[in-house]
C-alpha cells in the first residue's frame, strides 16, 4: 500500500475511509447552500432554515435550529419524515414537528435552487417555492472511496460502495471493509462494531456475524426515534399478514413518561407464536431504551422469555416490559 512517498506492507488490509455529504445533481454546495458539515459551524443561527431531505440528519437540525428559535420548513419528495422507520412512527413524528411549528412539504420532488444577497430561494417540481436564509442539504452520504486506488487493485465496486462478503472481505483476498464504504447503514456504532468484527477475524477467534438488523437506529431529535428490526409492514412482507402480531403500548401508560412531560409509543413487532422481530418508539429520551430491544431481536426473544422479567417503577423502560406483556397474553396497565 502506498500512502504519498511510503509503502506500507502487511498481510492484512482494513478500508475504511469513511463517507462525505451527497447533493443532487446541479444543486452546488456554497454560501448559503450547505451540507451538515458547514451547519455545525455556522456561528449564527438562521432566522429561516429551509432543509432538503427529512431522513435523520434532516429531522435533527431541523429540531435543534427549531429549539433555537429558527423558523424551519423541510421539503421531503417521499410520503413521510423519517421515511425509514415504521409508519406509525413517522405519522406520530409528523404530529409533534408539526405541534413543533416545524414545517414540511412531503410527496414532492426538489427542482431547483438558487441565491443571492437576501437568501436562498427553492422551487419544487410542482411549483411550490420556498425562501430562507439556508438551504441545508441533507440527501443522504456518500462513499469516499474516489481516486484512492481501490478499483486499481481490483477490488469490486458499486456506485462507489466496496462490495464485500459477509466476513466483510472484499474479492482481494486479504482486503477488508469497514463503515460508510460498505453497503448497509451508515452509523458509527456499525462502523465501531464491524471494526471489532474484522480485527477478530484476522486473528482467527471466529467471530459472531453482524446481522443488518439487529443493528439498532436512533434519530437524535425532539422527540427521539429509536428502532430495531424491521417494521411491522416489512414483517408482513417477509411472514404473511396473518403470520405477524404487533402491540403499540402509549407513553400516556407510562409514568415516567409523565414526569418527563412526553408522549410517544413503544411499538413491538413478532412473529405469531415466534420471536420478537422489531421493535420501533418514539418519545424524548426512548433513545436509551434500544439496549433492551436490540437484545431482544438479536437473541431472537419470545415475550413470553421476557414477561416474567420485571421492569423497575417508575421508568421509561416499563413501557417496554408492558408491550410484551401484552403481547405475551398477560397484558398488566394495557388493554
Amino acid at each position: 500500500m502506498q500512502v504519498g512517498d511510503v509503502t506500507v506492507t502487511g498481510k492484512n488490509v482494513i478500508l475504511a475511509t469513511g463517507s462525505y455529504s451527497r447533493s443532487l445533481p446541479g444543486l452546488d454546495i456554497g454560501g448559503r447552500i450547505i451540507t451538515s458539515e458547514q451547519a455545525l459551524n455556522l456561528d449564527t443561527v438562521p432566522k429561516k432554515a429551509l432543509v432538503l431531505g427529512g431522513g435523520v440528519i434532516g429531522v435533527e437540525f431541523s429540531s435543534v435550529w427549531r429549539s433555537w428559535g429558527a423558523d424551519v420548513q423541510i421539503i421531503e419528495a417521499l410520503p413521510h419524515l423519517v421515511p425509514n422507520e415504521d409508519e406509525s412512527v413517522s405519522k406520530q413524528f409528523e404530529r409533534a414537528f408539526r405541534k413543533r411549528g416545524i414545517e414540511f412539504s412531503l410527496g414532492v420532488r426538489f427542482q431547483s435552487a438558487s441565491q443571492d444577497e437576501n437568501g436562498v430561494h427553492v422551487t419544487l417540481e410542482n411549483g411550490a417555492t420556498f425562501d430562507g436564509d439556508v438551504l441545508l442539504v441533507a440527501v443522504g452520504r456518500g462513499p469516499v472511496t474516489a481516486n484512492l486506488g481501490y478499483e486499481e487493485v481490483g477490488v469490486n465496486m458499486d456506485r462507489g460502495f466496496v462490495l464485500t462478503d459477509e466476513r466483510l472481505q472484499t474479492n482481494v483476498p486479504g482486503v477488508y471493509a469497514v463503515g460508510d464504504i460498505v453497503p448497509g447503514l451508515q452509523l458509527a456504532h456499525r462502523g465501531f462494531l464491524q471494526g471489532i468484527f474484522v480485527a477478530e477475524e484476522i486473528a482467527g477467534m471466529n467471530p459472531i456475524r453482524l446481522e443488518e438488523s439487529t443493528i439498532p437506529r436512533v434519530t437524535y431529535s425532539d422527540p427521539e426515534v429509536a428502532s430495531v428490526g424491521i417494521t411491522e409492514a416489512r414483517a408482513k412482507e417477509t411472514y404473511g399478514d396473518d403470520q405477524v402480531v404487533a402491540y403499540d403500548y402509549n407513553l400516556a401508560g407510562n409514568g415516567k413518561s409523565h414526569i418527563l412531560e412526553t408522549s410517544g409509543s413503544v411499538k413491538v413487532v413478532r412473529v405469531k407464536d415466534g420471536p420478537v422481530v422489531g421493535v420501533h418508539m418514539i418519545g424524548a429520551r426512548v433513545g436509551e431504551l434500544i439496549g433492551e430491544a436490540q437484545l431482544a431481536v438479536g437473541w431472537e426473544a419470545y415475550p413470553e422469555d421476557i414477561a416474567p422479567y420485571i421492569h423497575a417503577h417508575p421508568t421509561q423502560n416499563e413501557a417496554l416490559g408492558e408491550a410484551f406483556l401484552a403481547l405475551a397474553g398477560k397484558p398488566l396497565h394495557a388493554i
